[in-house]
């Protein structure tokens, strides 16, 4: 029987911090989503492939082939689908953990438990998603000479801690104001449906660059997704190439880290509005 010194209000725990500690019930809340989403499903995890493949060929056809980035980009394939699962990453996680908790409003007013273990459960799911997709890039990139160093792996993973964390944040910024404000479910979708184009996932930077000018391409380098995006190519795209592609200046010395600090940023901006408006989850749901 719990005493009333175990009893913690909500809004002045430890935040993150108590929804890693609750391990247990993270793998509990990321199962629980697997199955309710895969529930009747004939393929199940397999969708994992299915859904990007698609939408790999869709892109690849309309701008490799028929516009024609195929032939100015080398091993443009590679470079496509390296961009892609890992803004479909972001989307999902997103997209999954600003719902969370209206999703979850059933069992938030009948117990208490760290708040910030559904958006958290939510990243946790898109990142399971996204490792078949992982294991299909590197196979890509195998077949087309992938050698890459200890330095351009490094900085495959940061550029993931760097998707992840922006994620989290975000995801717990409108995960916590869309209890209050419906609207920001559709805002968050609004905001997905550019992510892909406001990164060089589907086209190269250079194109940024001669189109809008140096000032404008280093307010667009700042996006932590484009950061994110172009390191992933020099991890996995780069290393399958002539060696003659022009990568962004300065990408790892300056962007990284800038991609690194401000998502971090974002974590303790959403957790602090999250912490502010959790106290009222339960009325509100």
């Amino acid at each position: 029987m719990s005493s009333a010194q175990d009893l913690v209000r909500p809004g002045s725990g430890a935040g993150l911090a108590d929804a890693f500690r609750a391990r247990f019930l993270l793998k509990l809340l990321v199962r629980k989503e697997l199955k309710v989403r895969y529930r009747g499903s004939v393929l199940g995890l397999l969708w994992s492939y299915v859904k990007p493949g698609v939408q790999f060929l869709v892109f690849y056809l309309a701008l490799g082939v028929f516009l024609g980035l195929n032939k100015g980009t080398e091993n443009y394939a590679v470079y496509l689908f390296s961009g892609i699962i890992l803004i479909n990453f972001f989307s999902e996680a997103l997209g999954n953990a600003a719902r969370s908790i209206v999703g979850n409003g059933s069992l938030i007013k009948k117990i208490y438990l760290p708040r910030e273990l559904f958006p958290v459960a939510s990243v946790w799911v898109s990142g399971v998603h996204f490792f078949p997709q992982l294991v299909v890039l590197v196979v890509a990139c195998i077949f087309s000479g992938w050698h890459p160093s200890l330095l351009q792996l490094a900085a495959a993973v940061a550029a993931f801690v760097v998707v992840a964390l922006l994620a989290t944040g975000l995801g717990l910024f409108f995960g916590s104001v869309n209890v209050y404000f419906r609207d920001f479910e559709n805002i968050v979708d609004l905001l997905l449906m550019v992510v892909t184009w406001a990164s060089p996932v589907l086209y190269v930077w250079t194109m940024v660059r001669d189109a809008l000018g140096t000032a404008f391409l280093t307010f667009y380098q700042a996006n932590p997704l484009t950061i994110a995006v172009e390191v992933f190519h020099y991890a996995f795209w780069y290393p399958t190439t002539s060696g003659s592609a022009e990568l962004p200046p300065h990408l790892l010395a300056l962007w990284l880290p800038i991609g690194l600090v401000t998502s971090t940023v974002v974590v303790v901006a959403g957790q602090y509005t999250f912490r502010r408006l959790e106290g009222r989850f339960a009325q509100e749901l």
